[in-house]
């Protein structure tokens, strides 16, 4: 080998240890930019369980909710998104198409929701009152480990004791 060779062989080395050294410094800089950005927004992890139109298989989407600051924020901020529709088109919503959480409160570990009245009747998509109402309980329950009971409320009434039949 020539020394020319042997000079572009060593240039090329050194270039490409410069760019790793760059591309992970650059990895390091996202990754502490993220860690900051999660911090500071102050954002939570959520899961939302959905039904899929064809089968009765569920999906469980995961989403991130900024923190409200109190127990009782961070819930009416899961309920309200568990009334919007699932991410996939395959999937049904849990609620009608313009169901809202009319008020909430959490009192001593027990949640009372008020849903407008387009609660009291399944998706036009298809799907089961009860199931449904179950379903948000049991995802309320299950994100915030504080909440021992949740009472369901439609219109201002009271919905069920319990969803079941």
């Amino acid at each position: 080998m020539s020394g020319k060779d042997m000079n572009r062989k060593s240039t090329f080395s050194r270039v490409r240890f410069v760019v790793g050294i760059l591309l992970a410094c650059a990895m390091i800089a996202l990754t502490t930019a993220a860690l900051i950005e999660f911090h500071v927004l102050g954002l939570a992890r959520r899961t939302f369980v959905f039904y899929a139109i064809d089968s009765e298989g569920i999906i469980i989407e995961e989403r991130m909710l900024r923190r409200s600051g109190s127990t009782e924020g961070d819930i009416r901020r899961y309920v309200s998104e568990a009334l919007l529709v699932p991410v996939s088109l395959e999937f049904l919503p849990l609620f009608p198409r313009g169901t809202q959480l009319q008020s909430l409160l959490y009192r001593n570990g027990v949640v009372y929701a008020d849903l407008s009245g387009d609660a009291a009747l399944p998706p036009l998509e298809g799907g089961e009152v009860f199931r449904n109402f179950e379903t948000l309980r049991a995802g309320i329950k299950r994100n915030f480990s504080s909440v021992g009971e949740v009472r369901f409320f439609i219109d201002g009434r009271a919905a069920f004791a319990t969803a079941s039949r």
